[in-house]
């Protein structure tokens, strides 16, 4: 990545807005009956966050916040991974592996806002996600 490239200040906005959107996913999931993790990836604003990331990714591309849509977009579909997975193990057993099942999608949810409360914090550093 050329570290001299420096971003539109009009995309640096929209990838803030990116992590906001992704954000009021997880704040709807912590404070209403839904779950962390369901509400990050079926909630509309993080939706509209992950169609905004493939919409101005190739803006973003030579620059350092190339890194920041690369981190939100891994976060969306390795989340949706996991839980799929998490989700077979309970059919697979026929629903006795939701005594299980409730840990490794409660890890999900922390790594969640792991990955959204970093990412934002090296964003307002004007940092990309890997020096």
């Amino acid at each position: 990545m050329n570290a001299t490239v420096q971003p539109n200040r009009s995309l640096i906005t929209v990838t803030h807005v990116i992590y906001g959107l992704h954000a009021v996913s997880l704040i709807t999931g912590i404070v209403t009956a839904a779950s962390v993790v369901f509400a990050f990836l079926t909630g509309w604003p993080s939706i509209i966050a992950v169609i905004l990331n493939y919409v101005k990714r190739g803006e973003a591309r030579g620059t350092w916040l190339e890194s920041h849509f690369r981190w939100q977009i891994r976060t969306f579909w390795w989340g949706l991974l996991w839980v799929a997975l998490c989700l077979a193990f309970v059919v697979a057993t026929l629903g006795i592996g939701l005594l299980i099942a409730w840990l490794p999608l409660m890890v999900v949810g922390l790594w969640f806002i792991y990955r959204i409360v970093s990412g934002w914090l090296r964003l307002v550093d004007r940092r990309p996600m890997y020096d």
